[in-house]
C-alpha cells in the first residue's frame, strides 16, 4: 500500500543552492526537460542560471557517448551568477549519459539512473565492461536506480501508445520526480503540455500522465535513503514582474525595444546558424511591433538586404556566429563606407571554421574590433548575461542610429542558450533616441556627407524631393559625396570615420566588486561575468585586495578605463580565447595585463578563477596567469 506524502513541516530544508544536471541521449528531450524545470523553478521564486550543453551532430547514433545531451541548472535562495561548477544531482537516462557526466558529480552527490536503459547493448555503446550500477564503482555517490522506462510505459498504457511512443514520455516522468524532489507545482507544466499538443490532445494527456506518475512515485514510494523532498525558499528580490529569459530572447526583445525607442521600423535579415538562429525565430513572432524578418539564401544576402533596409529608412539588423560573420565582413565594410546604421549580432562559438558549433567561446573579439579590410572601425558592445543582452541590444541600436554606423553586439553560445530570471523593466525608464532624417537641402548644394557635432552624416530616405545623392563602397568626397580618389580626401574621410567611432559616448567604467585600487583587478568581458564575480567575492572574503571590473563597451573603450587599470598593482584578464582582450588593453594602455585563457568549449569554473586569483597572493613569483588546464571533470570528452 502506498504511503502518504510527507506533511510540509517534514520537508527537508535545502541548502542555499543546488545544482542539477539532466543528461541523456540527444533524443531523450533533456533540453525540454531542463527548460520546463527552469520554468517551475522561476515560478517558485528562486534565482537560477542554466547551462544547456548538447552535441553538434544533428543526430548522433543513439546511446553513444557522442550523442549525450545535458542541461544543468543552478538554483537557490540566494543570488546565482553561474550554472555551477559541479552538480549535486545527476539524472542519467542511459549508460552513455552516466559515463560522460559522472566525473563532474560532487562526491556524495545523488545519481538517479534509469535501469531500463542499462542493457547489454547500451553498456557496450558506452564502453562499459560491467554495469556501473551493480559493480560498486559508484560507491562514493548516493545511487537511486530504478526502471523509469517500465514505469513510464505503465503510466501511459491507458492511452494506447506503443512502447516506442510511450518511451518518448520518459523525460516527463523524470521531470515529475524532479518537481516532487524540490517541491515544485505541476500545474504550469500541465498547461504548457496542453498548449504544445493542443492538436494532439492524446499526446498531451499521455505526457501529463507520465509527469504525474513521476511525481507520485516520489510522493508515495517507501524509500529510505537518498530520495528526499527539499524545500527551497524563494530568493529575496525587489517587487516587479519577472520572467525567465534566454540570451537569444533578450537580444530579440532588446532589438525591438531599440527600434521603438528610435521610432523606426526594424528589418532583420538572417541565415540559420548555431547558436544565432534563435534570434530569427523569436523576431518572427514579433511582427506586430513593425518587425520584418527575412531568411536569406546565404549570409551575404542577409547582411546586404539589411543594409538596403537601412538605406531605405529602417533599422537594419543582421545576426550570425563566427563563420557567418566572416562571410558578412565585406558588406560590413560597405556599411562603414556608406555610413548607414546597422546592428550586427555575433553569437560566438568555438572556431575557427565550423569549429565547435554547440560550444561556447569568446574568440571573435579580434574579428569584431579589427576584422575588416582597410581602416574600418565600428563600435563593439558585449553582453555579460542573458538579461544584460536586452540593454546591450538597446545600446547597440542607440549608437547605430545616433552615429550613423554599423555596431557589433557580442554574445556567445552560453549567453544565447542559457536562461535566468529577468525583471521586466519599465519602458518609461529608457530615454528615447528618435532617428532624424534630412528632409531638405542642408546648403546651396546637398551635402550628404556633412557632419553634425557627433560626426554623423545625415540620413536621407530615397525618394525625398531634391535630395538625390550618391552612395556606395567607393570613396566619397568630403561633404558632397561625389566620387573622389584624391589622397587628401581619402585621408580626411578615413580620419572622419575613425574619429566618429572613437568619440562615441560611452559611460565611464565602474568597478563591479571591490575597491578602485589594490593588488589585483580581474578584468572580464562577456559571459565570464558570473564566475569572475563569484571568485572575486570569495577572494575578498578571504581578505584579498582584489576587484572585479567588467567591460561592456569593447570599442571604443570607456575614457577612464586606462587610469582605473593603472590604479592596481596587477591586472588579470580571464577569457575564453587565447588572450585577445588582454592584447587590446596592453595596446591601448601599456598595462602589463596577464592573460588567463580557456578554449575547451566550456565556461570558466569558479574554482579555476579562485586558483588564478590566489596565485597573485601566494608570494611565488612568475606563476600568475597562463592557460587553464583542460578540466575533464567539468564535461568529460567521450572516449574514442
Amino acid at each position: 500500500m502506498a504511503t502518504q506524502a510527507a506533511p510540509r513541516e517534514e520537508i527537508t530544508e535545502a541548502p542555499e543552492a543546488v545544482v542539477v544536471r539532466f543528461a541523456g541521449d540527444s533524443g531523450d528531450g533533456m533540453q525540454l526537460t531542463g527548460g520546463q524545470f527552469t520554468l517551475s523553478t522561476a515560478l517558485a521564486g528562486n534565482d537560477l542560471a542554466t547551462f544547456p550543453d548538447f552535441p553538434a551532430e544533428i543526430r548522433a547514433p543513439q546511446g553513444t557517448l557522442f550523442g549525450v545531451s545535458a542541461f544543468q541548472i543552478n538554483f537557490g535562495s540566494r543570488e546565482i551568477n553561474t550554472a555551477g561548477d559541479a552538480p549535486d544531482v545527476l539524472v542519467a537516462m542511459n549508460p552513455a549519459a552516466l559515463k560522460v557526466n559522472i566525473a563532474s558529480l560532487k562526491p556524495g552527490g545523488l545519481i538517479i539512473a534509469d535501469t531500463g536503459a542499462f542493457t547489454k547493448r547500451n553498456l557496450d555503446k558506452a564502453k562499459y565492461e560491467t554495469n556501473p550500477l551493480e559493480d560498486g564503482s559508484l560507491a562514493k555517490f548516493d545511487l537511486l536506480a530504478f526502471d523509469i522506462s517500465e514505469r513510464t510505459i505503465e503510466a501511459v498504457k491507458p492511452f494506447g501508445l506503443g512502447n516506442k511512443d510511450a518511451l518518448r514520455s520518459k523525460n516527463m516522468w523524470t521531470l515529475g520526480l524532479a518537481l516532487w524532489m524540490f517541491d515544485r507545482p505541476r500545474d504550469p507544466i500541465h498547461a504548457w503540455l496542453k498548449d504544445k499538443f493542443k492538436r494532439k490532445p492524446e499526446i498531451a494527456d499521455a505526457n501529463i500522465a507520465a509527469l504525474d506518475a513521476g511525481h507520485a512515485y516520489g510522493e508515495t514510494a517507501e524509500l529510505s535513503g537518498p530520495l528526499k523532498q527539499l524545500a527551497m525558499p524563494p530568493v529575496e528580490s525587489s517587487p516587479g514582474l519577472y520572467r525567465t529569459i534566454t540570451g537569444a530572447e533578450a537580444v530579440s526583445l532588446g532589438l525591438v525595444a531599440g527600434a521603438q525607442l528610435a521610432e523606426l521600423p526594424m528589418f532583420f535579415g538572417g541565415y540559420p546558424i548555431t547558436p544565432a538562429s534563435a534570434i530569427l525565430h523569436h523576431l518572427a513572432r514579433l511582427k506586430e511591433f513593425d518587425v520584418t524578418t527575412f531568411q536569406a539564401e546565404d549570409e551575404i544576402a542577409a547582411i546586404c538586404a539589411s543594409i538596403g533596409a537601412s538605406y531605405a529608412g529602417s533599422l537594419g539588423v543582421t545576426s550570425s556566429s563566427g563563420p557567418g560573420i566572416a562571410l558578412k565582413t565585406e558588406a560590413m565594410g560597405l556599411a562603414i563606407m556608406t555610413e548607414l546604421p546597422l546592428v550586427i549580432v555575433n553569437s560566438q562559438r568555438g572556431g575557427p571554421s565550423t569549429g565547435l558549433p554547440t560550444k561556447t567561446e569568446q574568440s571573435d573579439l579580434y574579428q569584431a574590433v579589427y576584422g575588416r579590410n582597410g581602416d574600418a572601425p565600428l563600435p563593439v558592445v558585449s553582453a555579460s548575461s542573458p538579461g544584460d543582452a536586452f540593454e546591450c541590444a538597446i545600446e547597440a541600436c542607440r549608437i547605430a542610429t545616433q552615429y550613423m554606423t554599423p555596431v557589433m553586439l557580442l554574445t556567445d553560445g552560453y549567453i544565447a542558450n542559457a536562461a535566468e530570471p529577468w525583471k521586466v523593466p519599465d519602458p518609461a525608464t529608457f530615454t528615447p533616441f528618435p532617428a532624424k532624417f534630412l528632409e531638405e537641402k542642408n546648403g546651396e548644394e546637398l551635402l550628404p556627407y556633412a557632419r553634425d557635432e557627433k560626426g554623423a552624416r545625415p540620413w536621407i530616405k530615397p525618394g525625398t524631393p531634391d535630395l538625390m545623392h550618391r552612395i556606395g563602397g567607393i570613396e566619397k568626397a568630403e561633404g558632397t559625396g561625389h566620387i573622389d580618389y584624391a589622397p587628401d580626401n581619402h585621408q580626411t574621410m578615413t580620419d572622419a570615420r575613425r574619429n566618429k567611432v572613437l568619440n562615441v559616448s560611452v559611460p565611464d567604467q565602474e568597478v563591479c566588486l571591490g575597491e578602485t585600487s589594490g593588488t589585483l583587478a580581474v578584468v572580464g568581458w562577456g559571459s565570464t561575468y558570473g564566475p569572475i564575480h563569484q571568485a572575486v567575492r570569495r577572494a575578498i572574503a578571504k581578505g584579498c585586495k582584489v576587484a572585479h571590473i567588467h567591460v561592456r563597451h569593447i570599442w571604443p573603450l570607456p575614457a577612464n578605463l586606462g587610469d582605473l587599470l593603472r590604479s592596481y598593482d596587477n591586472v588579470l584578464v580571464p577569457e575564453m580565447n587565447t588572450g585577445q582582450f588582454k592584447t587590446v588593453l596592453r595596446d591601448q594602455y601599456l598595462v602589463d595585463a596577464k592573460p588567463l585563457t580557456k578554449t575547451s568549449g566550456q565556461p570558466f569554473a569558479i574554482a579555476e578563477l579562485e586558483d588564478a586569483i590566489a596565485a597573485f597572493f601566494d608570494n611565488i613569483p612568475g606563476n600568475e596567469g597562463g592557460q587553464v588546464a583542460v578540466n575533464d571533470d567539468q564535461l568529460p570528452s567521450p572516449e574514442m
